[in-house]
């Protein structure tokens, strides 16, 4: 088993998930897609999570959260890059814990720790997106002293569009 990460925070503690985690993973994807509305836009599987944060090439990063030794939330997170300030960033990809388990301060100690992490790693920030209508999320972030992008819009090619532009593109690589 990986390494227990202590935190200030009485009976909980982290650690960086390992290859036999997949399915918790998979579950909190779940849970955390559900509670967005958006459990029909999951088509991740436990053979894709394997080969993507565990494989070769690794993606992202998962840090678990327990409380009393039940996992209870999980961030899942990856090295972006700051062209203006040439340095790496941190993008929080998903925070999700548990019903049960809001309001103890997880939530709360993996972006804390996430934040360490940062600047451990030398990164220039810690950034993430929340949808419009979580304004509990978005009250817990304006607690944390964390500022919104108003001025940048997210945009997003997936499928069919992806295709289409990729077969459009000027620079082909054949």
């Amino acid at each position: 088993m990986c390494k227990k990460i202590k935190t200030d925070l009485p009976d909980c503690y982290l650690r960086f998930a390992e290859e036999e985690d997949v399915p918790l993973i998979l579950d909190f994807i779940r849970r955390l897609a559900e509670y967005e509305n958006m459990s029909d836009q999951v088509v991740a599987t436990g053979e894709q999570l394997q080969k993507n944060l565990f494989g070769e090439q690794r993606y992202a990063e998962v840090l678990l959260a327990y409380y009393h030794d039940q996992p209870v939330g999980f961030a899942l997170f990856f090295h972006n890059f700051s062209t203006f300030m040439g340095k790496p960033g941190i993008h929080l990809e998903d925070l999700y814990v548990m019903a049960d388990f809001r309001g103890k301060g997880i939530g709360t100690t993996l972006l804390g720790y996430l934040a360490q992490l940062a600047i451990d790693r030398n990164c220039a920030r810690l950034e993430w997106v929340v949808l419009d209508w979580n304004t509990h999320a978005i009250e817990f972030y304006h607690a944390l002293d964390a500022h919104p992008m108003d001025e940048w819009t997210t945009f997003r090619l997936t499928g069919e569009s992806l295709k289409k532009v990729a077969n459009n593109n000027y620079t082909r690589r054949d």
